[in-house]
Protein backbone atom coordinates (compact mmCIF):
# COMPACT_ATOMS: atom_id res chain seq x y z
CA UNK A 1 0.00 0.00 0.00
CA UNK A 2 1.26 3.16 -0.81
CA UNK A 3 1.43 5.52 2.26
CA UNK A 4 0.86 8.97 0.38
CA UNK A 5 -3.10 7.09 -0.52
CA UNK A 6 -3.67 6.55 2.98
CA UNK A 7 -2.70 10.19 4.09
CA UNK A 8 -4.94 11.32 1.39
CA UNK A 9 -7.95 9.29 2.20
CA UNK A 10 -7.83 10.12 5.74
CA UNK A 11 -7.78 14.00 5.02
CA UNK A 12 -10.82 13.21 2.73
CA UNK A 13 -12.58 11.38 5.59
CA UNK A 14 -11.75 13.29 8.61
CA UNK A 15 -12.78 16.55 6.31
CA UNK A 16 -16.00 15.01 5.71
CA UNK A 17 -16.50 13.76 9.07
CA UNK A 18 -16.46 17.76 10.29
CA UNK A 19 -18.09 19.37 7.40
CA UNK A 20 -20.88 16.50 7.47
CA UNK A 21 -21.32 14.85 10.97
CA UNK A 22 -19.42 17.45 12.78
CA UNK A 23 -22.19 20.70 11.65
CA UNK A 24 -25.19 18.49 11.82
CA UNK A 25 -23.98 17.56 15.93
CA UNK A 26 -24.52 21.71 15.91
CA UNK A 27 -27.62 21.96 13.99
CA UNK A 28 -28.87 19.49 15.72
CA UNK A 29 -28.24 20.69 19.64
CA UNK A 30 -28.50 24.25 18.60
CA UNK A 31 -26.05 27.06 19.50
CA UNK A 32 -26.60 31.11 20.49
CA UNK A 33 -23.47 32.38 18.55
CA UNK A 34 -25.19 36.27 20.52
CA UNK A 35 -24.99 33.98 23.26
CA UNK A 36 -22.32 35.62 26.62
CA UNK A 37 -20.25 32.60 27.26
CA UNK A 38 -19.27 32.03 30.91
CA UNK A 39 -16.03 33.94 30.28
CA UNK A 40 -17.30 36.81 29.77
CA UNK A 41 -19.93 36.53 32.73
CA UNK A 42 -17.38 35.16 35.17
CA UNK A 43 -13.95 36.89 34.06
CA UNK A 44 -12.01 36.31 37.03
CA UNK A 45 -8.29 37.10 35.45
CA UNK A 46 -7.12 33.67 36.82
CA UNK A 47 -9.37 30.64 35.02
CA UNK A 48 -12.41 32.52 32.68
CA UNK A 49 -10.47 34.28 30.38
CA UNK A 50 -12.04 35.22 26.94
CA UNK A 51 -9.56 34.34 23.95
CA UNK A 52 -10.12 34.74 20.16
CA UNK A 53 -10.90 31.31 18.25
CA UNK A 54 -6.83 30.41 17.48
CA UNK A 55 -5.81 30.94 21.05
CA UNK A 56 -8.43 28.44 22.46
CA UNK A 57 -7.66 26.41 19.86
CA UNK A 58 -3.97 26.58 20.30
CA UNK A 59 -4.75 25.77 23.85
CA UNK A 60 -7.08 22.63 23.34
CA UNK A 61 -5.03 21.20 20.40
CA UNK A 62 -1.46 21.79 22.19
CA UNK A 63 -3.12 20.16 25.25
CA UNK A 64 -4.73 17.13 23.93
CA UNK A 65 -1.82 16.18 21.83
CA UNK A 66 0.55 14.52 23.81
CA UNK A 67 2.60 11.59 23.46
CA UNK A 68 -0.52 8.94 22.15
CA UNK A 69 -1.16 10.02 18.38
CA UNK A 70 2.70 8.93 17.91
CA UNK A 71 3.19 5.89 20.15
CA UNK A 72 -0.19 4.66 20.13
CA UNK A 73 -0.50 3.50 16.01
CA UNK A 74 3.19 2.65 16.20
CA UNK A 75 2.67 0.06 19.13
CA UNK A 76 -0.54 -0.96 16.76
CA UNK A 77 1.18 -1.67 14.12
CA UNK A 78 1.88 -5.27 15.49
CA UNK A 79 -1.40 -6.01 14.21
CA UNK A 80 -1.42 -4.50 10.80
CA UNK A 81 -1.48 -1.40 9.34
CA UNK A 82 -5.68 -1.91 8.37
CA UNK A 83 -6.69 -2.03 12.14
CA UNK A 84 -4.87 0.54 13.27
CA UNK A 85 -6.29 2.69 10.28
CA UNK A 86 -9.59 1.77 10.94
CA UNK A 87 -9.95 2.28 14.12
CA UNK A 88 -8.25 5.86 13.58
CA UNK A 89 -10.80 7.30 11.02
CA UNK A 90 -13.75 5.72 12.87
CA UNK A 91 -12.42 6.38 16.55
CA UNK A 92 -11.72 9.88 15.45
CA UNK A 93 -14.78 11.07 13.92
CA UNK A 94 -17.31 9.37 15.30
CA UNK A 95 -15.99 8.82 19.51
CA UNK A 96 -12.81 11.22 20.28
CA UNK A 97 -13.92 14.12 18.08
CA UNK A 98 -17.97 13.96 19.39
CA UNK A 99 -16.48 13.02 23.18
CA UNK A 100 -14.59 16.26 22.69
CA UNK A 101 -16.83 18.48 21.34
CA UNK A 102 -19.83 17.89 23.80
CA UNK A 103 -18.12 17.98 26.52
CA UNK A 104 -16.58 21.42 25.21
CA UNK A 105 -20.42 22.13 24.59
CA UNK A 106 -22.17 20.90 27.64
CA UNK A 107 -19.46 22.98 29.69
CA UNK A 108 -19.92 26.40 28.21
CA UNK A 109 -23.64 25.43 28.09
CA UNK A 110 -23.83 24.52 31.63
CA UNK A 111 -21.40 28.49 33.97
CA UNK A 112 -18.12 26.53 32.41
CA UNK A 113 -18.53 23.75 34.61
CA UNK A 114 -16.16 21.18 34.97
CA UNK A 115 -17.76 17.37 34.17
CA UNK A 116 -17.97 16.48 37.53
CA UNK A 117 -19.92 19.35 38.37
CA UNK A 118 -22.14 18.56 35.13
CA UNK A 119 -22.57 15.04 36.09
CA UNK A 120 -24.02 16.59 39.75
CA UNK A 121 -26.71 18.49 38.07
CA UNK A 122 -28.00 15.88 35.93
CA UNK A 123 -27.31 12.48 37.54
CA UNK A 124 -26.66 13.50 41.37
CA UNK A 125 -24.30 14.26 43.99
CA UNK A 126 -23.30 10.65 44.43
CA UNK A 127 -22.55 10.05 40.90
CA UNK A 128 -20.34 13.78 40.98
CA UNK A 129 -18.23 12.59 44.02
CA UNK A 130 -17.64 8.91 42.50
CA UNK A 131 -16.22 10.62 39.47
CA UNK A 132 -14.76 13.91 40.61
CA UNK A 133 -12.42 10.62 42.89
CA UNK A 134 -11.90 8.40 39.32
CA UNK A 135 -10.56 11.63 37.22
CA UNK A 136 -8.13 12.93 40.20
CA UNK A 137 -6.68 9.49 39.85
CA UNK A 138 -6.69 9.14 36.34
CA UNK A 139 -4.73 12.67 36.81
CA UNK A 140 -2.25 11.28 38.87
CA UNK A 141 -1.59 8.49 35.92
CA UNK A 142 -1.06 11.30 32.91
CA UNK A 143 1.17 13.13 35.06
CA UNK A 144 3.39 10.50 36.24
CA UNK A 145 3.57 8.90 32.51
CA UNK A 146 4.12 11.92 30.67
CA UNK A 147 6.52 13.48 33.59
CA UNK A 148 8.60 10.33 33.30
CA UNK A 149 8.44 11.08 29.29
CA UNK A 150 9.67 14.77 29.42
CA UNK A 151 12.73 14.11 31.47
CA UNK A 152 13.89 11.07 29.72
CA UNK A 153 13.72 12.99 27.04
CA UNK A 154 15.95 15.96 27.77
CA UNK A 155 17.81 13.57 29.99
CA UNK A 156 21.45 14.75 29.01
CA UNK A 157 23.39 11.49 29.08
CA UNK A 158 23.76 8.22 27.37
CA UNK A 159 23.99 5.36 29.81
CA UNK A 160 27.95 5.39 29.42
CA UNK A 161 27.83 8.91 30.36
CA UNK A 162 27.94 10.53 26.78
CA UNK A 163 26.40 13.61 25.96
CA UNK A 164 23.53 13.46 24.08
CA UNK A 165 23.07 17.19 22.14
CA UNK A 166 20.05 16.97 20.72
CA UNK A 167 18.06 16.50 24.62
CA UNK A 168 20.19 18.92 25.84
CA UNK A 169 18.79 21.17 23.21
CA UNK A 170 15.39 19.97 23.83
CA UNK A 171 15.56 20.61 27.20
CA UNK A 172 17.24 23.99 26.83
CA UNK A 173 14.54 25.25 24.40
CA UNK A 174 11.75 23.91 26.94
CA UNK A 175 13.02 26.16 29.88
CA UNK A 176 13.16 29.45 27.54
CA UNK A 177 9.73 28.04 26.41
CA UNK A 178 8.82 28.56 29.87
CA UNK A 179 9.91 31.87 30.49
CA UNK A 180 9.01 33.67 27.30
CA UNK A 181 5.74 32.37 26.71
CA UNK A 182 5.19 34.44 30.17
CA UNK A 183 6.14 37.62 28.78
CA UNK A 184 4.63 36.72 25.65
CA UNK A 185 1.39 36.72 27.55
CA UNK A 186 1.98 39.61 29.24
CA UNK A 187 3.07 42.11 25.82
CA UNK A 188 0.16 40.73 24.04
CA UNK A 189 -2.15 41.17 26.61
CA UNK A 190 -1.23 44.82 28.18
CA UNK A 191 -1.06 45.79 24.71
CA UNK A 192 -3.44 43.76 23.19
CA UNK A 193 -1.80 42.50 20.08
CA UNK A 194 -4.07 39.93 18.47
CA UNK A 195 -4.26 38.35 14.69
CA UNK A 196 -1.70 38.52 12.59
CA UNK A 197 0.57 40.36 14.77
CA UNK A 198 0.11 38.02 17.21
CA UNK A 199 0.78 34.89 14.69
CA UNK A 200 4.28 36.99 13.60
CA UNK A 201 5.49 37.50 17.08
CA UNK A 202 4.95 33.98 18.02
CA UNK A 203 6.67 32.52 15.10
CA UNK A 204 9.58 35.05 15.68
CA UNK A 205 9.62 33.80 19.31
CA UNK A 206 9.70 29.86 18.66
CA UNK A 207 12.52 30.48 16.30
CA UNK A 208 14.27 32.43 18.56
CA UNK A 209 13.98 30.16 21.29
CA UNK A 210 14.71 26.88 18.92
CA UNK A 211 17.98 29.09 18.26
CA UNK A 212 18.93 30.11 21.14
CA UNK A 213 18.56 26.29 22.91
CA UNK A 214 20.28 25.02 20.63
CA UNK A 215 23.56 27.30 20.50
CA UNK A 216 23.38 26.86 24.70
CA UNK A 217 22.14 22.73 25.54
CA UNK A 218 21.37 22.47 29.28
CA UNK A 219 23.08 18.85 30.01
CA UNK A 220 21.29 17.42 32.99
CA UNK A 221 20.49 13.68 34.07
CA UNK A 222 17.13 12.41 34.15
CA UNK A 223 16.17 12.75 37.64
CA UNK A 224 17.23 16.67 37.60
CA UNK A 225 15.17 16.87 34.92
CA UNK A 226 12.26 15.11 36.58
CA UNK A 227 12.36 17.77 39.69
CA UNK A 228 12.22 20.65 37.44
CA UNK A 229 9.56 19.09 35.40
CA UNK A 230 7.54 18.82 38.77
CA UNK A 231 8.26 22.51 39.98
CA UNK A 232 7.32 23.46 36.48
CA UNK A 233 4.05 21.49 37.09
CA UNK A 234 3.76 23.34 40.18
CA UNK A 235 3.84 26.18 38.91
CA UNK A 236 1.33 25.98 35.82
CA UNK A 237 -0.72 24.77 37.90
CA UNK A 238 -1.22 28.06 40.63
CA UNK A 239 -0.06 31.09 38.08
CA UNK A 240 -3.71 32.62 36.17
CA UNK A 241 -4.36 30.74 32.45
CA UNK A 242 -3.18 34.18 30.91
CA UNK A 243 0.08 34.37 32.17
CA UNK A 244 1.28 30.91 31.54
CA UNK A 245 -0.80 27.81 30.08
CA UNK A 246 -1.93 29.77 27.54
CA UNK A 247 0.51 31.97 25.92
CA UNK A 248 2.56 28.89 25.95
CA UNK A 249 0.30 26.25 23.81
CA UNK A 250 -0.05 29.04 21.94
CA UNK A 251 3.84 28.80 21.04
CA UNK A 252 3.54 25.58 20.82
CA UNK A 253 0.97 24.97 18.60
CA UNK A 254 3.33 26.10 15.78
CA UNK A 255 5.56 23.72 16.59
CA UNK A 256 3.20 20.86 17.28
CA UNK A 257 1.32 21.82 13.42
CA UNK A 258 5.03 22.37 11.74
CA UNK A 259 5.81 18.38 12.91
CA UNK A 260 2.86 17.83 10.95
CA UNK A 261 2.96 19.54 8.35
CA UNK A 262 6.95 18.01 7.65
CA UNK A 263 5.38 14.44 8.25
CA UNK A 264 2.78 15.35 5.33
CA UNK A 265 4.84 16.66 3.00
CA UNK A 266 7.86 14.50 3.79
CA UNK A 267 5.12 11.52 2.96
CA UNK A 268 4.27 13.85 -0.27
CA UNK A 269 7.31 14.20 -1.45
CA UNK A 270 8.66 10.60 -0.34
CA UNK A 271 6.11 9.00 -1.66
CA UNK A 272 6.81 5.90 1.00
CA UNK A 273 5.57 2.10 0.72
CA UNK A 274 4.06 0.70 3.80
CA UNK A 275 6.21 -2.43 3.85
CA UNK A 276 3.98 -4.34 7.07
CA UNK A 277 1.33 -6.40 5.88
CA UNK A 278 -2.16 -4.96 6.00
CA UNK A 279 -3.42 -7.58 8.76
CA UNK A 280 -1.28 -9.91 10.84
CA UNK A 281 -4.09 -11.49 12.88
CA UNK A 282 -6.69 -11.52 15.62
CA UNK A 283 -3.92 -12.44 18.56
CA UNK A 284 0.14 -11.72 17.72
CA UNK A 285 2.33 -12.10 20.40
CA UNK A 286 0.55 -13.78 22.62
CA UNK A 287 -1.58 -9.99 22.61
CA UNK A 288 -5.65 -10.33 21.62
CA UNK A 289 -6.63 -6.97 19.04
CA UNK A 290 -9.11 -7.06 21.33
CA UNK A 291 -8.89 -4.94 23.36
CA UNK A 292 -5.34 -4.70 23.03
CA UNK A 293 -5.80 -2.30 19.90
CA UNK A 294 -8.11 0.14 21.46
CA UNK A 295 -6.63 0.71 24.50
CA UNK A 296 -3.26 1.24 22.91
CA UNK A 297 -4.78 3.71 19.98
CA UNK A 298 -6.24 6.02 22.53
CA UNK A 299 -5.38 10.27 21.83
CA UNK A 300 -6.00 9.93 17.76
CA UNK A 301 -8.87 7.97 18.11
CA UNK A 302 -10.68 8.49 21.55
CA UNK A 303 -9.23 9.76 24.87
CA UNK A 304 -11.25 10.33 27.95
CA UNK A 305 -8.75 12.72 29.12
CA UNK A 306 -9.73 15.31 26.16
CA UNK A 307 -12.92 16.11 28.06
CA UNK A 308 -11.23 17.47 31.19
CA UNK A 309 -9.04 19.75 29.04
CA UNK A 310 -12.40 20.44 27.24
CA UNK A 311 -14.64 21.05 30.07
CA UNK A 312 -11.67 22.30 32.67
CA UNK A 313 -10.19 25.13 30.91
CA UNK A 314 -10.83 25.48 27.27
CA UNK A 315 -14.69 26.01 28.18
CA UNK A 316 -13.50 28.87 30.89
CA UNK A 317 -12.04 30.94 27.51
CA UNK A 318 -14.46 30.28 24.61
CA UNK A 319 -15.65 33.54 23.64
CA UNK A 320 -18.29 32.79 21.04
CA UNK A 321 -20.40 29.71 21.09
CA UNK A 322 -19.41 29.18 17.15
CA UNK A 323 -15.74 28.87 18.18
CA UNK A 324 -17.20 25.31 20.03
CA UNK A 325 -17.02 22.97 17.07
CA UNK A 326 -13.37 23.92 15.64
CA UNK A 327 -11.85 23.66 18.92
CA UNK A 328 -13.51 20.72 20.19
CA UNK A 329 -13.95 18.71 17.19
CA UNK A 330 -11.54 20.03 14.48
CA UNK A 331 -8.51 20.28 16.78
CA UNK A 332 -9.55 16.38 17.99
CA UNK A 333 -9.66 15.44 14.24
CA UNK A 334 -6.05 16.98 13.19
CA UNK A 335 -5.16 15.14 16.08
CA UNK A 336 -6.23 11.65 14.16
CA UNK A 337 -4.31 13.09 10.94
CA UNK A 338 -1.04 13.05 13.41
CA UNK A 339 -2.00 9.56 14.28
CA UNK A 340 -2.46 8.68 10.17
CA UNK A 341 1.27 10.16 9.90
CA UNK A 342 2.72 8.42 12.52
CA UNK A 343 1.65 5.21 11.58
CA UNK A 344 2.45 5.94 7.81
CA UNK A 345 5.70 6.58 9.08
CA UNK A 346 6.55 3.30 11.33
CA UNK A 347 5.17 1.20 8.46
CA UNK A 348 7.25 2.58 5.79
CA UNK A 349 10.43 2.13 7.78
CA UNK A 350 9.32 -1.89 8.49
CA UNK A 351 11.93 -4.04 7.31
CA UNK A 352 10.29 -7.32 5.84
CA UNK A 353 7.39 -6.58 8.18
CA UNK A 354 8.76 -5.55 11.14
CA UNK A 355 9.80 -2.55 13.17
CA UNK A 356 12.91 -0.91 13.98
CA UNK A 357 13.99 -2.11 17.20
CA UNK A 358 14.04 1.16 18.38
CA UNK A 359 11.55 3.08 20.73
CA UNK A 360 8.10 4.68 19.07
CA UNK A 361 9.34 8.26 19.48
CA UNK A 362 13.20 7.24 18.23
CA UNK A 363 11.33 5.93 14.85
CA UNK A 364 9.23 8.97 14.65
CA UNK A 365 11.62 11.11 15.23
CA UNK A 366 14.33 9.50 13.06
CA UNK A 367 11.92 10.28 9.67
CA UNK A 368 10.88 13.03 10.62
CA UNK A 369 14.50 14.44 11.10
CA UNK A 370 14.40 13.28 7.78
CA UNK A 371 11.45 14.73 6.46
CA UNK A 372 13.05 18.04 7.68
CA UNK A 373 16.05 17.71 5.64
CA UNK A 374 13.78 18.42 2.66
CA UNK A 375 13.49 21.80 3.85
CA UNK A 376 17.55 22.14 3.85
CA UNK A 377 17.83 21.82 7.62
CA UNK A 378 20.95 20.59 8.67
CA UNK A 379 20.73 16.92 10.95
CA UNK A 380 21.25 17.76 13.75
CA UNK A 381 19.59 21.03 14.08
CA UNK A 382 16.60 18.54 12.62
CA UNK A 383 17.15 15.99 15.62
CA UNK A 384 17.17 18.82 18.16
CA UNK A 385 13.86 20.36 17.02
CA UNK A 386 12.23 16.65 16.59
CA UNK A 387 13.64 16.43 20.01
CA UNK A 388 11.93 19.36 21.05
CA UNK A 389 8.40 18.60 19.34
CA UNK A 390 8.03 15.11 20.91
CA UNK A 391 9.02 16.58 24.45
CA UNK A 392 6.17 19.44 23.59
CA UNK A 393 3.51 16.59 23.10
CA UNK A 394 4.56 16.15 26.85
CA UNK A 395 4.96 19.45 28.16
CA UNK A 396 1.38 20.49 27.02
CA UNK A 397 -0.09 17.55 28.28
CA UNK A 398 1.34 18.10 32.19
CA UNK A 399 0.80 21.70 32.74
CA UNK A 400 -3.35 21.02 31.81
CA UNK A 401 -3.69 17.76 33.62
CA UNK A 402 -1.75 19.13 36.90
CA UNK A 403 -4.18 22.22 37.06
CA UNK A 404 -7.11 19.82 36.27
CA UNK A 405 -6.00 17.45 38.48
CA UNK A 406 -5.67 20.00 41.39
CA UNK A 407 -9.19 21.56 40.16
CA UNK A 408 -10.83 18.18 40.81
CA UNK A 409 -9.58 18.19 44.29
CA UNK A 410 -10.84 21.46 44.84
CA UNK A 411 -14.50 20.86 43.66
CA UNK A 412 -14.52 16.97 45.95
CA UNK A 413 -13.48 19.44 49.20
CA UNK A 414 -15.77 22.73 48.10
CA UNK A 415 -18.86 21.49 50.14
CA UNK A 416 -17.32 20.49 53.40
CA UNK A 417 -16.52 23.01 56.15
CA UNK A 418 -13.92 21.90 58.19
CA UNK A 419 -10.50 23.55 58.90
CA UNK A 420 -8.36 20.26 57.20
CA UNK A 421 -10.93 20.61 54.00
CA UNK A 422 -10.38 24.34 53.68
CA UNK A 423 -6.18 23.55 54.06
CA UNK A 424 -6.46 20.85 51.28
CA UNK A 425 -8.53 22.91 49.27
CA UNK A 426 -5.73 25.89 48.97
CA UNK A 427 -4.80 26.12 45.46
CA UNK A 428 -0.67 25.31 46.51
CA UNK A 429 -1.75 22.61 48.95
CA UNK A 430 -4.00 20.76 46.42
CA UNK A 431 -1.36 20.97 44.00
CA UNK A 432 1.41 19.23 45.87
CA UNK A 433 -1.04 16.94 47.19
CA UNK A 434 -1.89 15.80 43.84
CA UNK A 435 1.77 16.16 42.59
CA UNK A 436 3.22 13.33 45.22
CA UNK A 437 1.18 10.13 44.52
CA UNK A 438 1.93 10.78 40.50
CA UNK A 439 5.53 11.15 41.47
CA UNK A 440 5.57 7.98 43.56
CA UNK A 441 3.75 6.45 40.45
CA UNK A 442 6.44 7.95 38.14
CA UNK A 443 9.35 5.96 40.48
CA UNK A 444 8.01 3.18 38.22
CA UNK A 445 8.84 4.62 35.08
CA UNK A 446 6.90 5.22 31.85
CA UNK A 447 6.69 1.57 30.33
CA UNK A 448 5.02 0.26 33.56
CA UNK A 449 2.52 2.90 33.95
CA UNK A 450 1.82 3.50 30.23
CA UNK A 451 -0.72 0.37 30.03
CA UNK A 452 -2.71 1.37 33.06
CA UNK A 453 -2.76 4.89 31.95
CA UNK A 454 -3.85 3.86 28.54
CA UNK A 455 -7.02 1.44 30.18
CA UNK A 456 -8.04 3.85 32.19
CA UNK A 457 -8.16 6.74 29.97
CA UNK A 458 -10.36 4.86 28.03
CA UNK A 459 -12.38 3.75 30.36
CA UNK A 460 -12.81 7.75 31.51
CA UNK A 461 -13.70 8.49 28.02
CA UNK A 462 -16.80 6.14 28.68
CA UNK A 463 -17.39 7.28 31.75
CA UNK A 464 -17.76 10.77 30.41
CA UNK A 465 -20.34 9.85 27.40
CA UNK A 466 -22.67 8.43 29.66
CA UNK A 467 -22.75 11.64 31.65
CA UNK A 468 -23.28 13.75 28.78
CA UNK A 469 -25.53 11.35 27.09
CA UNK A 470 -27.41 12.04 30.52
CA UNK A 471 -27.30 15.81 29.86
CA UNK A 472 -28.47 15.88 26.22
CA UNK A 473 -31.39 13.79 27.03
CA UNK A 474 -32.24 15.85 30.28
CA UNK A 475 -32.14 19.25 28.26
CA UNK A 476 -34.31 17.80 25.31
CA UNK A 477 -31.44 16.81 23.27
CA UNK A 478 -31.02 13.30 21.04
CA UNK A 479 -28.24 11.67 23.18
CA UNK A 480 -28.46 8.44 20.90
CA UNK A 481 -25.24 8.64 19.12
CA UNK A 482 -23.24 8.35 21.86
CA UNK A 483 -25.03 5.35 22.87
CA UNK A 484 -22.69 2.60 20.71
CA UNK A 485 -19.40 4.75 21.77
CA UNK A 486 -19.83 4.70 25.72
CA UNK A 487 -21.10 0.62 25.72
CA UNK A 488 -18.11 -0.32 23.31
CA UNK A 489 -15.65 1.66 25.54
CA UNK A 490 -16.62 0.44 29.06
CA UNK A 491 -16.41 -3.26 27.70
CA UNK A 492 -13.21 -2.49 25.91
CA UNK A 493 -11.47 -1.08 29.03
CA UNK A 494 -13.46 -2.74 31.78
CA UNK A 495 -11.52 -6.02 29.71
CA UNK A 496 -8.31 -4.19 29.63
CA UNK A 497 -8.52 -3.54 32.88
CA UNK A 498 -8.79 -6.99 34.23
CA UNK A 499 -5.92 -8.00 32.01
CA UNK A 500 -3.74 -5.61 33.66
CA UNK A 501 -4.74 -6.92 36.99
CA UNK A 502 -4.13 -10.21 36.18
CA UNK A 503 -0.45 -9.85 34.70
CA UNK A 504 0.11 -8.04 38.12
CA UNK A 505 -1.08 -10.86 40.37
CA UNK A 506 1.19 -13.10 37.87
CA UNK A 507 4.16 -11.01 38.66
CA UNK A 508 3.10 -11.39 42.01
CA UNK A 509 2.95 -15.73 42.01
CA UNK A 510 6.00 -15.84 40.44
CA UNK A 511 8.10 -13.77 43.07
CA UNK A 512 8.45 -10.49 40.93
CA UNK A 513 6.11 -7.89 42.74
CA UNK A 514 7.56 -4.81 43.91
CA UNK A 515 5.37 -3.06 46.29
CA UNK A 516 6.04 0.68 45.77
CA UNK A 517 5.53 -0.16 41.55
CA UNK A 518 3.31 -3.26 41.19
CA UNK A 519 1.54 -2.06 44.69
CA UNK A 520 0.31 1.12 43.93
CA UNK A 521 -0.48 0.19 40.47
CA UNK A 522 -2.79 -2.75 41.48
CA UNK A 523 -4.20 -0.86 44.05
CA UNK A 524 -4.75 2.31 41.57
CA UNK A 525 -6.23 -0.13 38.88
CA UNK A 526 -8.82 -2.07 41.24
CA UNK A 527 -10.01 1.36 42.82
CA UNK A 528 -10.63 2.65 38.99
CA UNK A 529 -12.79 -0.10 37.93
CA UNK A 530 -14.57 -0.49 41.05
CA UNK A 531 -15.45 3.89 40.65
CA UNK A 532 -16.07 2.97 36.65
CA UNK A 533 -18.71 0.87 37.82
CA UNK A 534 -20.30 2.93 40.87
CA UNK A 535 -20.26 5.54 38.01
CA UNK A 536 -22.20 3.87 35.90
CA UNK A 537 -24.78 2.57 37.99
CA UNK A 538 -25.71 5.95 38.61
CA UNK A 539 -25.48 7.48 35.32
CA UNK A 540 -27.24 4.12 33.38
CA UNK A 541 -30.10 4.49 36.28
CA UNK A 542 -30.41 8.30 35.42
CA UNK A 543 -30.51 7.27 31.63
CA UNK A 544 -32.52 4.62 31.63
CA UNK A 545 -35.17 6.15 33.97
CA UNK A 546 -34.62 9.65 34.48
CA UNK A 547 -36.67 10.97 37.77
CA UNK A 548 -39.13 13.63 37.02
CA UNK A 549 -37.49 16.67 38.96
CA UNK A 550 -34.04 16.20 37.29
CA UNK A 551 -35.46 17.82 34.16
CA UNK A 552 -34.25 20.85 33.15
CA UNK A 553 -35.43 24.15 31.89
CA UNK A 554 -33.98 23.90 28.27
CA UNK A 555 -34.20 27.19 26.94
CA UNK A 556 -32.37 27.82 30.37
CA UNK A 557 -29.69 25.61 28.59
CA UNK A 558 -29.43 27.77 24.95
Amino acid sequence: MNGLTLVCIAIIVFACGYLFYGRWLVRTWGIDPDAKTPAYRFEDGRDFAPASRFTVFAHQFSSITGAGPVTGPIIACMFGWLPAFLWLLVGGIFFGAVQDFTSLYASVKNDGKSMGKIIEQYVGHTGCKLFLIFAWLFSLLVIAAFSDIMASTFNGFSKTGAELGPNAAAGSISTLYVFVAMIFGVITRRFKITGGKEIILAIICMVAMIAGGIAHPIFASRTSWLYATYAYCFIASVLPMWLLIQPRDYLSVFLLLGMIFAGVVGIIVGNPTLNMPAFKGFVVGGKPMFPILFVTIACGAVSGFHSLVSSGTSSKTISNEKDMLPVGYGSMLIESVLGVVSLVIACSVAVDGALPKATPFAIFGSAIGKYFAIFGIPPYVSNCIVTMCISALAMTTIDAVTRIGRMMMQEFLSEYDSPVSKFLSNTYVATIVTLIPSYLLCLGGYLNIWPLFGAANQLLASLVLIGLAVFLRTTGRKSWMLYVPMCFMFIVTMTALCMSVYGIYTKMMAGKFVLMVDGLQLVVAIALMALAILVVKHCGKELVNPEEDSSTDIQSQN
